[in-house]
């Protein structure tokens, strides 16, 4: 499927609308403010790592010479790098900016709706995702599914 038939539903979408009401969830209700020196220093090496870990991954689909763009058939079974930890590494990746956010903003209320990003990506593309590799690659990648962790 290509890219301008899913805009706006693409997960870096869904990630800067979750960034987006985090802040303005922690303007209105910011239930317990712990913001600090240092929560903005661990918000912002959160979101470093989350950065890091989701370029490191989207290397992989250039090196597979496989499309990153969800919902497009994959033509490689990518397990080497990050991915040999985790089947998703850009989505761990934007929760893991997401939750960086929440500490650089300092507010209970922004952190908990970081902890719904990974729920709302599963349902909304991982499942997809994992069918469409079992479809793609069979016995090979449910033996992947089955030994490497989705988050």
């Amino acid at each position: 499927m290509a890219l301008r038939e899913r805009f706006p539903d693409l997960p870096p979408i869904w990630a800067a609308g979750f960034a987006l009401a985090e802040w303005g969830l922690a303007r209105v209700l910011p239930v317990v403010d712990f913001a600090s020196g240092l929560a903005a220093a661990i918000g912002v090496a959160l979101s470093l790592a989350g950065f890091s870990l989701a370029a490191w991954a989207a290397v992989w689909f250039s090196r597979k010479k496989t499309s990153i763009e969800p919902g497009d058939v994959p033509t490689s079974l990518i397990v080497e790098g990050p991915f040999r930890v985790n089947r998703n590494p850009i989505y761990t990746g934007m929760a893991l900016v997401l939750v960086g956010i929440a500490f650089w903003i300092g507010a209970l209320s922004a952190l908990a709706l970081a902890l719904l990003f990974p729920f709302v990506i599963t349902a909304r593309f991982i499942r997809e995702e994992e069918a469409s590799l079992r479809s793609a690659f069979g016995v090979e990648a449910e033996a992947y599914l089955r030994r490497t962790r989705r988050w």
